[in-house]
């Protein structure tokens, strides 16, 4: 078992459980449909990845290929693009100026979500059966 990763992994799921029922029950409330929708993108891709990083600490254990690497993107990317799409929704809904170059940070989060997986592939594919 790869330990940071079961634990950040447990840690992102927590924590999409809070901000999806903050969205539900809250954040609708003050949100335009639009900006919930991005909002609950955030969440989901928050859960897809937690999920992932329960399944690669648990995989390390199976593994003689090391792992760490790929736990670092998918937790860096996962921090990227959730959180800056948590940031830009209360940005629009707050209508604060001065996003600039903020959104940049969501594709690179996605960017080290792709990377993590095809690192993992990789990783996979050096098994010998």
């Amino acid at each position: 078992m790869y330990k940071p990763s079961l634990i950040a992994g447990t840690i992102f799921a927590m924590t999409a459980v809070v901000f999806g029922a903050f969205g539900a029950h809250y954040l609708k409330t003050i949100f335009t449909p639009e900006i919930l929708l991005s909002f609950e993108t955030g969440v989901k891709y928050q859960f897809y990845h937690a999920f992932a990083l329960i399944a690669l600490g648990i995989y390390a254990k199976f593994s003689n290929h090391p792992v760490h690497w790929i736990h670092r993107l998918f937790t860096l990317g996962t921090l990227f693009f959730s959180g800056s799409i948590y940031v830009l929704c209360y940005f629009k809904a707050t209508l604060q100026i001065g996003l600039g170059g903020i959104g940049i940070i969501t594709p690179i989060g996605g960017l080290l979500m792709i990377a993590a997986w095809a690192m993992w592939l990789l990783n996979i594919l050096k098994i010998k059966e």
